[in-house]
């Protein structure tokens, strides 16, 4: 089987973009990444040279791969990025992103008022934010993506101890919109000192999807599943709208089970586009009736996605769904263990998604 020319960086970007503007493409943009997955582990968190050679190597390994992807840096500090900058302690591991401890309470829920929004440029853990996107910048011509960006929700949720701030949407309202005012407008700040920075951006977001500087800013949602659809309006459609209005447009992210949320996720001002971890949602009638076709769809399976032990075939998945879905908007995102499933992959997903 003869392998399929290469798109050019330029063919891809423009597809992409017409995508996001829900126009006819000729085939459903797709992404294959490769291997497990990688987070703001503490051997890659605390070395940036480390850093910036897995992202070296894993766009060599990826050259061969048709797909809609091109080289790029994750200059990676962990979700947790805005919640250790109003003074969360945090915790660089081996596991995940760096653990949090949090900083309200039920029992201390006054302190909110004393939390003071803070300075993009000198706070300390966005110094050193600062100082990877140079190096990085310094010692290579790869394009780099934005450090990770947290939805006001998500941020809020590290402040205030998790299970309490879910707690607290109900018992403490007040003191949940005077939290997510202040990181709201410290999540904008901070999103704005980056674009400052970055001289050659890949992306607005900080997975892997290209998003154009002006088609707006993608941010990861993650708290959205456990919310029911009012409490969401209020405390997530709210303040997300505000970001959008920032940055002239939105693309949400969210993990978990979201069919209770996807309705009120479309009432987003400025919304672009939905990114949704498919096989965590059963009831895909849910998204599909609610955003199908009325806006981007980033809808991601990765192999591990689908459990430790699974022999779900990714081209048949992908395959259902784009027959449930639709290919209007639709954007596919999978991954495989390794390099050479990963070509194997691109060539069969091309001849499925292509026109």
């Amino acid at each position: 089987m003869s392998m399929v020319t290469p798109l050019s960086i330029e063919t891809k970007k423009d597809l992409i973009r017409r995508n996001w503007m829900l126009e006819p493409v000729d085939e459903v943009p797709f992404l294959i990444e490769i291997g497990p997955f990688h987070g703001a582990f503490k051997r890659y968190y605390e070395n940036d040279a480390e850093e910036l050679n897995w992202n070296v190597e894993y766009h060599r390994q990826r050259e061969q791969v048709y797909d809609y992807g091109f080289p790029n840096i994750k200059p990676n500090m962990g979700i947790n990025i805005v919640a250790s900058a109003f003074g969360c302690e945090y915790t660089p591991n081996d596991e995940a992103d760096p653990w949090v401890t949090p900083l309200i309470r039920e029992e201390n829920v006054e302190n909110v008022y004393k939390l003071t929004i803070p300075d993009p440029v000198h706070t300390p853990i966005y110094q050193r934010a600062w100082e990877r996107l140079q190096y990085f910048q310094t010692h290579s011509n790869m394009p780099l993506r934005l450090v990770n960006v947290p939805s006001p929700l998500v941020t809020a949720s590290l402040i205030w101890d998790y299970t309490s701030f879910i707690e607290a949407t109900m018992i403490y309202p007040k003191e949940v919109h005077v939290l997510l005012e202040k990181v709201t407008e410290a999540t904008i700040l901070y999103i704005k000192e980056q674009l400052k920075r970055i001289r050659n951006l890949y992306t607005m977001g900080h997975e892997m999807w290209h998003i154009p500087q002006d088609l707006g800013v993608r941010i990861s949602d993650d708290t959205a599943a456990l919310l029911s659809p009012d409490l969401y309006r209020e405390f997530g459609v709210r303040y997300n709208s505000m970001i959008s209005r920032a940055f002239g447009g939105i693309v949400v992210h969210s993990c978990g089970d979201v069919q209770h949320v996807v309705a009120p996720m479309m009432e987003t001002e400025g919304l672009r586009g939905l990114d949704f971890t498919i096989p965590q949602t059963s009831n895909w009638e849910a998204i599909r009736d609610a955003a199908a076709g009325k806006t981007a769809l980033c809808l991601r399976h990765y192999y591990w996605d689908h459990g430790k032990d699974s022999k779900v075939d990714l081209v048949e998945y992908t395959k259902g769904i784009v027959d449930f879905f639709g290919r209007k908007g639709l954007f596919i995102q999978t991954s495989t263990p390794n390099a050479e499933e990963a070509v194997t992959l691109g060539q069969a997903l091309h001849r499925l998604l292509g026109n």
